[in-house]
């Protein structure tokens, strides 16, 4: 095809492509273990293979409800209620979306206009950013620093003025680990207490939280939730990130704005997925063990790399593990991780393009959502440099 005369104004201008596609690229060039893109190298539990294969045999293959399928928005609120004792209405407070990307899109779509001002935190999941700039939202920064990446919740209300429209939160936090504590809630709940701020709660790895801590979620704070756009993955839950599914739940008046902006994006989610999932939640035993199931993997790994050079961030949930490597290299992170994929073998994600201005920590972020030889065999590639 012969090259487009036509001259494109991007509303994107300053983005560049995703470093996790990037980095794939690079690890399967260079046949490396990919421990960049966050993504388990296991299946998911059988019984939901045979279910989607159930409904899709029994016909479920078309559109289903906008909001998703009655039934599984009940089994939602009753989750919600069972872990947070929240009381979220199945019919208009709860809407299932294509995964929690298109969720988190599509909440800034709906509440953000143009100079409006949205506060985030860096490092932060790189979705948030283009969603604020293609609404024409101003976003505002709040830096957060290895190794502990705590709040500095007066630095927050510094920034607060009449033009902030949302916070963006994230707990448990990608890609340093950190995870919010009640204080950190009580202290969000001081902030926006009668002020019209909304909260953008990204909660997508709920269930996987280490050492005896307590999910947090936004639900748990009335004043909070009266107010949030709350997030949760069924992808991160059940080893299914290629299937983009997720929810979102938010009070009646929220989920009317949020509804008119998702009927004209993606309309509805894929049917037999959700009567699967409508089925899956009544096993409450799976996604209770998912936190000794993933601190186990992030055991083996740290054991792993033990004898390396490289310094473990402490990682209080989520499936990555955040290495200090100054004591290696001067290199910026993101050559740092060019060359442990092409000289070692092993691909990782420099945590620098989670801040807007590139702050290079000399920090790598790994994933360890992987079987234990995987883990291992990283490790002793880890322990060579």
């Amino acid at each position: 095809m012969q090259k487009s005369s036509i001259t494109i104004a991007s509303k994107l201008p300053g983005i560049e492509q995703s470093i996790f596609s990037v980095m794939t690229a690079l690890a399967t060039k260079h046949n490396a273990i990919n421990l960049a893109q966050g993504f388990p190298d296991f299946n998911c539990p059988p019984r939901l293979i045979e279910l989607v294969n159930k409904y899709m045999l029994e016909g479920k293959n078309q559109y289903a409800a906008m909001p998703g399928i009655l039934p599984l928005r009940e089994k939602i609120a009753e989750k919600a209620n069972r872990l947070y004792g929240s009381n979220y209405e199945p019919v208009n407070e709860i809407t299932i979306t294509a995964g929690g990307t298109q969720a988190i899109y599509t909440a800034i779509s709906a509440v953000v206009k143009e100079k409006d001002e949205v506060i985030i935190f860096e490092p932060g999941y790189d979705s948030y950013l283009p969603a604020i700039l293609i609404n024409k939202g101003a976003p505002k920064y709040v830096q957060l620093s290895p190794p502990n990446y705590k709040i500095d919740w007066d630095q927050v209300k510094k920034l607060v003025n009449y033009r902030t429209k949302l916070i963006i939160i994230n707990t448990p936090h990608n890609p340093s680990g950190m995870v919010f504590t009640a204080d950190d809630m009580k202290q969000l709940q001081k902030i926006v207490a009668k002020t019209d701020i909304m909260v953008l709660s990204d909660e997508v790895y709920e269930h996987i939280i280490f050492d005896g801590r307590k999910h947090e979620s936004v639900c748990k704070y009335p004043d909070l939730a009266s107010r949030a756009f709350v997030v949760f993955s069924f992808g991160k839950t059940y080893h299914t990130t290629g299937w983009k599914m997720g929810y979102v739940l938010a009070p009646k008046e929220m989920t009317e704005e949020f509804r008119k902006v998702y009927q004209y994006s993606m309309f509805s989610a894929m049917t037999p997925l959700q009567y699967a999932f409508n089925n899956m939640l009544d096993d409450v035993e799976h996604y209770m063990q998912l936190p000794d199931f993933y601190q186990k993997k992030r055991d083996i790994f740290l054991e792993a790399i033990k004898g390396s050079r490289f310094k473990p961030i402490p990682c209080e949930g989520t499936y990555f593990q955040c290495l200090d490597y100054s004591g290696i290299s001067n290199e910026n992170d993101r050559k740092m991780a060019e060359i442990l994929t092409k000289q070692y073998g092993i691909a990782s994600i420099p945590t620098s393009v989670f801040y807007h201005d590139k702050v290079d920590h000399k920090i790598l972020r790994f994933c360890f959502a992987k079987g234990e030889e995987t883990l291992k065999e990283a490790g002793e590639k880890l322990s060579k440099i």
